[in-house]
């Protein structure tokens, strides 16, 4: 009779990783909590095997001991693995009619950006129909500390988080205007986080700026941003106010359609008009 492992064999395989996967699905498969022995039965291991890499799996929570010891059963990290998967498919299938809503309203390319290795990811957007406007490409990536996207999800990260992300990926000046300093830096998320949204002062770009907002989860997690981005001349300062305001509307939209909700006495900011709540 063939194991698990051995029906789904490919070329490459890692042997401690495919016993612990065919430990995860053995778990799964029967529904119930199982005892050492009965897997190394199953799986046609050594139960010292069974023993060692279920307590690597018990050490990251992929798997728990029921109350009495005895057996065990999938742990809670699965499930939150699990959920932040689904709300990460949900963000990409929910997200392209609010950002299409956001270029209509604001007239300017919105983008929706994720963090990733220090840069951030343009993965929806929607380009403008001006004459002058900013090109609008999926998977584009920017460096996260002079940027509205960037800014807006870094706003919300542990102070220290901050700051080891600066001494692994520097501040590198693009323009006069970029933020160079980690203490200037430190000084515009405050303000990011004061007033819900983050401006590219041509910090990437002469001549460009950018508006963004922090989208967040059902955890309240700030998973993704979303911005709009146009040419310094039309992105004025007279505007800057109801700019923002459309921009933190499409962000809040997001996030409660991803299950987010609003601490109770937070000032509330308008839903977009023509996008259902």
């Amino acid at each position: 009779m063939m194991t698990a492992a051995a029906k789904h064999a490919t070329p490459y395989r890692v042997q401690v990783l495919d016993r612990a996967f065919t430990i995860l699905n053995a778990l799964a498969e029967n529904g119930s909590e199982l005892g050492l022995a009965e897997l190394a039965a199953q799986l046609r291991l050594h139960k010292s095997t069974v023993h060692r890499l279920l307590m690597m799996l018990e050490q990251h929570r992929y798997v728990e001991r029921n109350p009495s010891g005895a057996k065990y059963r999938l742990g809670w990290k699965l499930f939150e693995l699990g959920m932040q998967a689904v709300a990460r498919r949900d963000l990409f299938q929910l997200a392209p009619p609010i950002v299409e809503w956001l270029m209509a309203e604001t007239g300017e390319t919105a983008h929706l950006g994720i963090l990733r290795e220090g840069e951030v990811i343009s993965v929806v957007n929607a380009e403008s129909q001006q004459t002058v406007r900013t090109p609008s490409t999926v998977g584009r990536r920017a460096p996260a500390h002079c940027t509205s996207l960037g800014k807006a999800i870094l706003a919300f990260l542990p102070r220290q988080q901050v700051a080891e992300f600066v001494r692994t990926y520097g501040l590198r000046s693009y323009t006069r205007k970029t933020i160079t300093r980690l203490s200037l830096l430190h000084s515009e998320l405050c303000r990011t986080r004061e007033l819900g949204y983050a401006v590219d002062d041509e910090e990437r770009e002469d001549g460009l700026r950018c508006i963004g907002a922090p989208v967040r989860d059902h955890t309240g997690r700030v998973v993704a941003a979303i911005s709009i981005a146009g040419p310094a001349f039309r992105l004025g300062q007279d505007r800057l106010p109801a700019l923002a305001t459309s921009v933190m509307s499409a962000a809040a939209r997001l996030s409660a359609s991803l299950g987010y909700q609003q601490a109770k006495g937070a000032h509330p900011v308008p839903f977009p008009k023509g996008v259902s709540r």
